[in-house]
């Protein structure tokens, strides 16, 4: 049976899909979601970015932005036609 986004069993065919939302629309079946896998280490990366952001110097910090800022503005949202 295949597995939606965060790993949750999900039928195959189209129609069975829309039978499962259905139930689930009105109550007949519990959305059961998974948990998610790598949890952990979403955890040791959040306190990795803390510990970085306390360790970093407010003149660092603005150096890393502004060099982000000018990638970003290099970089057209939208393409431009005839260019």
């Amino acid at each position: 049976m295949p597995r939606g986004l965060k790993g949750e069993h999900r039928p195959a065919d189209v129609i069975g899909a829309a039978v499962k939302v259905m139930r689930i629309a009105t109550g007949e079946e519990k959305d059961v979601l998974s948990v998610k896998p790598h949890s952990h280490v979403a955890n040791i990366g959040r306190k990795g970015g803390e510990m970085r952001a306390k360790t970093l110097s407010a003149e660092h910090h603005s150096e890393i932005a502004r060099k982000t800022a000018t990638s970003k503005a290099k970089v057209p949202l939208v393409p431009v036609e005839g260019e």
